[in-house]
Parts: structure tokens; C-alpha cells; sequence
């Protein structure tokens, strides 16, 4: 599967070293790094083509087919990133120049992406056959059924996957490995802050890290959660690992956060 890259920001910096993961990717244990990701995978050669739009973009862009770039290569995939709601409007003009048969736009501002807004870029990517996804955010992703999307659930990006062991007798995390990750790369140092932790604070080990990785959604609320996207990406996580270490949360709407989170 070849797939472009089109984003304005830090966010799709991470999404594409993630997905390139280069040796200097994540940083995040800085001189405790074990190199727990050199057996992961990158899937650097099914990136063809990548662009990223000036973050100084107008307020208001009146043509904004003249800020797409002007060659772009043949995809299967196209992922767009935190693009100026101007520039989202024409992605189906950027998918159609780029051959794209799916289309993942994840959502992590909602400034960027307007509930309204979004609804019309659906339905014109599917009124030419496009498939497309908008999740909210990123590591919401799962399977839906469409083909390319799907696949790229199945490299190991979207909603976060483990495995997760655990000492019943001293009630702590032995060891966590990643079987699919946040498209970030966030849940790699979740897993290894769970590693010989204590079950018992679980929500505050997963909050912290996921803070201090860090998770770059917005701090905004959102209109259609309720609450902002970057808690949103904290309950992901967090029920991923209740799910992999099979910890039933007694309390789902016990929401807990590192002080900066709050």
C-alpha cells in the first residue's frame, strides 16, 4: 500500500516518525532508553509522498486549490493532518490528484474541523467512491470494514493493543508489550511505564505518561464529546490497558490526570 502524508504542524511530524520509526524517533526515556522500539517495524518505503502546509496560513482562504502542492504522487492511502479547515475543504480535490482510493483525517483540534464542515468532506469523498475516515482523535481508529483503512489498522496504528502480564502475588505490571499503537507513537512509552509498576495506581501511571509523552490533542472542548479531545486519547489508553491486564473499572466515569492535565 503507498501512502501520502499531508499535514500543517508537530502532530503529523510524530504521526510520520512513527510510522518511519527512524532511531531517533522518540526520545521520551531520554538517557533510560533501552531501545525497546528497534524491533518494531517501519514501514518507511509505503511512504511516497509527504507535504506540510505553512502553520501561518491566512485566516481565510478564498482559493484554496492554490495552496495544494502542485504535483502529487499516485497513492492508495492519503492521511491528512491538522490541515486549515480551508484546505480540508478541497480534500476531495486532493484525494481525486492523487489517485487516493481511502482517506484518514483524524480530528485532534476541533477549530480545525468543524462538525458541519467535516459531514460535507464525507459525503463528497464517498459520492466518488472514497473511503474515508474521521476519528476523533487519532487513536480512536479501528477496522470498519474498508479495505485500505483497515490494512492500515493492521500495520499496528489506531486504537492502542497490548499485552499485558502481571504479578498477582506482589499486584504489579511485569512486563507490557505493544501489539498495535497510538498513530503518535504514545503507546510504546505507556507500556514501558507500566513495566514493575503497581496495579493499584494504574490510572495515575497511564495519566502521567500519556501527559508526558507528550499527547499533543487540543486542550478545547469539543462540542461533540463534551470534553476535550486530549482526555478523550487518556480514556483510550486507559481502557486499553483495563482491557490487557483485565482490570475492571469499578467507577467509568472516575476520570483521573496528571495536575497539568486538570
Amino acid at each position: 500500500m503507498q501512502i501520502s502524508i499531508y499535514y500543517t504542524g508537530e502532530f503529523g511530524r510524530k504521526v510520520i516518525g512513527n510510522i518511519v520509526n527512524s532511531s531517533t524517533f522518540c526520545t521520551s526515556c531520554g538517557e533510560l532508553c533501552d531501545h525497546c522500539r528497534e524491533k518494531k517495524r517501519s514501514y518507511a518505503d509505503q511512504i511516497v509522498d509527504i507535504y506540510e502546509f505553512p502553520a501561518d496560513l491566512p485566516q481565510f482562504i478564498e482559493e484554496p486549490e492554490e495552496y495544494l502542492p502542485e504535483n502529487m504522487d499516485k497513492c492508495d492511502l492519503l492521511i491528512a493532518m491538522d490541515l486549515h479547515p480551508d484546505i480540508l475543504s478541497v480534500l476531495p480535490r486532493m484525494a481525486e490528484m492523487s489517485g487516493a482510493k481511502a482517506v484518514i483525517a483524524p480530528i485532534e483540534v476541533p477549530k480545525l474541523a468543524p462538525a458541519g464542515l467535516v459531514q460535507q468532506v464525507k459525503e463528497t469523498l464517498e459520492s466518488k467512491g472514497i473511503d474515508c475516515e474521521f476519528p476523533k482523535p487519532f487513536c480512536s481508529l479501528v477496522k470498519t470494514g474498508k479495505t485500505l483503512i483497515d490494512e492500515f489498522v493492521d500495520m499496528g496504528f489506531g486504537r492502542p493493543l497490548l499485552v499485558i502480564e502481571v504479578d498477582k502475588e506482589r499486584n504489579i505490571f511485569t512486563h507490557a508489550r505493544v501489539l498495535r499503537d497510538a498513530p503518535c507513537g504514545s503507546t510504546w512509552y505507556v507500556a514501558k511505564k507500566l513495566g514493575w509498576s503497581d496495579i493499584e495506581i494504574y490510572k495515575e501511571t497511564v495519566s502521567g505518561a500519556h501527559h508526558a509523552y507528550p499527547c499533543t490533542a487540543s486542550m478545547d472542548k469539543d462540542p461533540q464529546l463534551k470534553d476535550t479531545i486530549l482526555h478523550e486519547a487518556g480514556y483510550i489508553i486507559r481502557k486499553s490497558v483495563e482491557e490487557a491486564a483485565r482490570i475492571k473499572n469499578d467507577n467509568e466515569d472516575e476520570n483521573v490526570y496528571s495536575e497539568d492535565e486538570k
